[in-house]
């Protein structure tokens, strides 16, 4: 509860943190990257929206956040509703190998999620921000400590955005919140893909 608490009052730090960044916008194209999946396997953007109809692409900050693992598990208990509409599903995150397999125990996920290890998707997606020193203090003093979560000093973490991107490689659709508590929810992914 008193972690609830704390995670809820640095929302609005966190929020204001995250206003700078504005993330991509409908009917733009979408950034080609690619990364290694949870189970080694190479997953490209390119390839993804050349084998379906739509990638579900979304952002979540760690395994430490209870809202991206509520979000997680939700895409994942509809899997079969994306799917069944030929949608891709990749989640991105600073976080490492290691925590990312926290992940997927916590939620069950059995889409892609990969590691940006450097930022590059984050940066790219304009969904990137840098926390604050007082603020990791303040996530370290509550046992989240971004730079062994993420195995680097940078203290990056994205706005939690989803994007839908078509199979020309346009944008279709954009969830951007800096609220990290808000996400979108798999009711309203389907009705845009």
């Amino acid at each position: 509860m008193k972690r609830a608490i704390l995670i809820t009052a640095i929302a609005v730090v966190l929020t204001v943190q995250a206003k700078a960044q504005q993330g991509l916008k409908e009917g733009g194209k979408a950034p080609l990257f690619n990364g290694v999946d949870q189970n080694g396997k190479t997953v490209t953007l390119k390839n993804a929206i050349k084998a379906h109809r739509n990638v579900v692409l979304f952002f979540y900050r760690g395994q430490w956040c209870p809202y991206c693992n509520k979000h997680i598990k939700e895409l994942q208990d509809s899997l079969n509703l994306l799917t069944e509409k030929d949608a891709y599903i990749i989640g991105v995150t600073p976080e490492t190998k290691e925590n990312i397999a926290k992940t997927i125990t916590k939620t069950n996920a059995g889409f892609s999620i990969l590691q940006d290890k450097d930022d590059k998707i984050m940066k790219a997606y304009h969904v990137n921000f840098v926390m604050d020193e007082a603020t990791f203090t303040k996530y370290k003093g509550y046992g989240i400590n971004l730079e062994e979560n993420n195995g680097n000093t940078r203290h990056t973490l994205p706005v939690p955005a989803t994007y839908i991107i078509d199979r020309s490689g346009k944008i279709t659709y954009v969830h951007f919140d800096p609220n990290y508590q808000r996400r979108a929810s798999v009711k309203l992914l389907l009705s845009k893909l």
